[in-house]
């Protein structure tokens, strides 16, 4: 039975956007329900939560990459790239001075 909260959480509520107070809320009406003990919510609560965390994380980094390689395929410059630019025509505006 806790196998299938677990999954049903995590499927149906879309653990990634879900609070720790709204974890905790639901995991309550369920212990309230009788379906599962206090401890077993508190572990379900716990689980949840960290698989919450790592669901941000991951969800943050595939974002990341995505935006990165599309940057990429259109050929969008970085800002370490448009930096290094700007260095380089302020050089080059210092050298052209210097001539006249």
């Amino acid at each position: 039975m806790l196998d299938f909260l677990k999954r049903t959480l995590w499927i149906g509520a879309g653990l990634a956007v879900m609070t720790a107070e709204k974890i905790e809320e639901t995991v309550k009406e369920i212990v309230n329900r009788g379906h599962i003990t206090e401890k077993e919510g508190k572990e379900l609560v716990d689980d949840l939560i960290e698989k919450s965390r790592k669901a941000k994380k991951d969800l943050g980094e595939r974002v990341e990459n995505a935006v990165q390689e599309t940057l990429q395929r259109l050929k969008i410059p970085s800002r370490r790239e448009v930096d290094e630019l700007k260095v380089r025509i302020e050089q080059l505006e210092k050298a052209l001075e210097k001539k006249e």
